[in-house]
């Protein structure tokens, strides 16, 4: 009775289909995988492609930064020309009259009354000199002047002056002048103005208390009557 046990054994050759059946099993799943993998790395591989183009516009460029030079020899032409302008006349002639000017010397001028001389240009005014006609060489003439009232015809007689330069400033009063091509100008205290070489003018009225600063180069000019 004992030797009637042993049919269990088919269990065994069970265990052994199902083992043979995995390799099968495991061969198709990666026959499956295979075109996939294979669709992936060509795309990998395509990718470094598209980027090749990208650089070629960039060389194309450089021929246009090239073409923006040849402009500069149009800016260095202008800077050229501009030395061509002549200098102005009279910035050379302005050395000249310091060079033949006399060597100067301090001086100083403190008021005194006494100072007001009727030595001057006019005989209807009184004139302080301040000294810079001798401490200049001639070179130029200043003086304090007070007009003297009442202003009569001799006073309104039209003249002009042949100087290089003539500056008046109003110290004290009032004064009004005509000048040729400006008309009547009204001068008060604190008013300087400066008449140029020749221009015809005439006094037509002043204050009683009239007092003017008169600077004048050169020292030594003339004065002619004007019509």
């Amino acid at each position: 009775m004992a030797k009637r046990a042993a049919p269990p054994r088919p269990r065994k050759t069970a265990r052994k289909a199902k083992s043979a059946a995995a390799p099968a099993a495991t061969r198709k799943a990666a026959a499956r995988k295979a075109p996939a993998l294979a669709k992936r790395a060509p795309a990998k591989r395509a990718a470094p492609k598209p980027a090749a183009p990208k650089r070629t516009p960039a060389k194309a460029a450089a021929p246009k930064r090239a073409a923006s030079k040849p402009a500069a020899p149009k800016r260095a032409a202008a800077k050229r020309a501009a030395p061509r302008k002549p200098a102005p006349a009279k910035r050379a002639a302005a050395p000249k009259r310091v060079r033949a000017a006399a060597p100067q010397r301090f001086t100083v001028s403190h008021l005194r009354e006494d100072d007001f001389q009727p030595n001057g240009l006019r005989a209807y005014a009184l004139y302080r000199d301040l000294g810079i006609a001798d401490a200049t060489g001639g070179l130029a003439q200043a003086h304090v002047i007070r007009m003297v009232p009442p202003v009569t015809d001799e006073v309104r007689q039209r003249h002009l002056h042949n100087v290089d330069l003539q500056l008046v400033y109003v110290l004290k009063g009032w004064m009004k002048n005509e000048f040729e091509g400006y008309g009547v100008q009204m001068m008060e205290q604190g008013s300087c103005w400066l008449q140029p070489p020749g221009i015809k003018h005439t006094v037509l009225d002043y204050s009683d208390d009239l007092e003017v600063l008169e600077l004048i180069i050169p020292a030594d000019f003339e004065t002619l009557p004007a019509d």
